[in-house]
C-alpha cells in the first residue's frame, strides 16, 4: 500500500509579499503537522491578483527563477518538513514572462518548472498582458511521495490537459487557482461550474484532484475593477466526488489520504485507458475541428 496525504491551503492575500509568504508558510507547517506529504497553495499567492487590470508597473513583479527568494524559501521548507511543495511565482525569463510553478520535492530539490499553458484574457482576468503562453508542455512529476500532474487555473477548464497528465502517469492532479466573480456581471457565480469541470477530469481519468483557490475581495490598483474570489477549494476522490471542501470566505486547510496502489488497480480495472482510440481523435489537434496538417489523411 502506498498512501499519500494531500493538502489544499485556502487563504486571502494582502499587499505585502513578505506577509503573504509568511502566512503561506504558517499554513503549510500546519498542514504538514496534520500529516500532509504534499501541500498546494493558491495561484500567485505572493500578492493580490494583479491581473485584474493592465498596469505596466506590475510587470516589474516578475523575477528570474535562479535565486528567487520565495522558491528558495519553499525549497528549505520542503526539505525541513519532508513534503512535496509546488511554488507558483511570476517568472522573468529573458524578455518573456510566465506564470510558473516550480515543483519542489520532499528533499528540497527543484524537479523543474511548469509554465501556464492557457492564458485567459477578459475583464478582470487580463493575463495575456502579463504572461506569455507556457512552453513547457504538461508533465508528470515523479516525487518522493508519488507521481503528480500540475496545471494552473485556466488550464483546469481544458480536459486535454488533464488527460495528457494522466497519460504521463500522474496519480493526482493539482490545480492552484485564482478565480471569483466576473467584473462585467458580479451576480454571475461560476463556482459550481468550476468545481464540476475538475470533478469531471477526476472521474474521466480516475485520478484525484486537488484545487487550491484564494478568497476575499480585491480591487485593482487603478480602482476600476474588483473581484470577490470565492474560495471553495476542494479535493476529490478518483471518481470525482468531493471528499473535502473549503468555505467561500475563510482560511482553510483541507486534507485527504489516498491509497495510490488501490487507485492504480481501479484505473486498470475500468479500462478507460485500454479502450482509448487516439486514431479517432484527430480533430483535437486542430483549432476548428476540421483542418488537418498538410499531408494528413481525411
Amino acid at each position: 500500500m502506498r498512501e499519500l496525504t494531500v493538502a489544499s491551503v485556502q487563504m486571502s492575500m494582502v499587499a505585502d509579499a513578505g506577509a503573504n509568504v509568511a502566512a503561506a508558510e504558517e499554513r503549510i507547517r500546519a498542514a504538514a503537522a496534520q500529516g500532509a506529504q504534499l501541500v498546494l497553495v493558491p495561484e500567485l499567492f505572493e500578492g493580490p491578483y494583479f491581473c485584474i487590470d493592465q498596469l505596466p508597473e506590475h510587470l516589474a513583479r516578475a523575477r528570474p527563477l535562479p535565486g528567487h527568494p520565495t522558491v528558495e524559501r519553499f525549497q528549505a521548507l520542503a526539505a525541513e518538513l519532508g513534503i512535496v511543495l509546488p511554488c507558483n511565482v511570476y517568472e522573468q525569463a529573458g524578455p518573456a514572462r510566465f506564470n510558473t510553478v516550480v515543483v519542489i520535492d520532499a528533499d528540497g530539490t527543484a524537479l523543474g518548472s511548469y509554465r501556464k499553458s492557457h492564458i485567459p484574457d477578459g475583464p478582470g482576468y487580463t493575463e495575456k498582458y502579463y504572461f506569455s503562453p507556457g512552453d513547457t508542455g504538461f508533465r508528470a512529476w515523479r516525487t518522493r511521495h508519488g507521481v503528480v500532474g500540475l496545471a494552473i487555473c485556466w488550464d483546469q477548464w481544458f480536459p486535454e490537459a488533464a488527460r495528457a497528465m494522466a497519460l504521463l502517469g500522474a496519480e493526482v492532479l493539482l490545480y492552484p487557482t485564482a478565480i471569483g466573480s466576473e467584473p462585467p456581471d458580479p451576480t454571475w457565480d461560476s463556482c459550481g461550474h468550476w468545481q464540476r469541470t475538475m470533478q469531471g477530469h477526476s472521474a474521466a481519468n480516475l485520478v484525484p484532484v486537488v484545487a487550491s483557490n484564494r478568497y476575499g475581495h480585491e480591487v485593482g490598483a487603478d480602482g476600476q475593477r474588483e473581484i470577490t474570489f470565492y474560495g471553495s477549494s476542494f479535493i476529490t476522490d478518483h471518481t470525482g466526488a468531493k471528499v473535502a471542501e473549503a468555505p467561500r470566505d475563510a482560511d482553510a486547510i483541507l486534507t485527504a489520504t489516498l491509497d495510490l496502489d488501490e487507485l492504480a488497480a481501479d484505473r486498470a480495472a475500468w479500462g478507460l485507458f485500454r479502450d482509448r482510440r487516439p486514431d479517432l481523435y484527430g480533430p483535437l489537434l486542430t483549432l476548428d475541428g476540421e483542418h488537418r496538417h498538410p499531408g494528413a489523411s481525411s
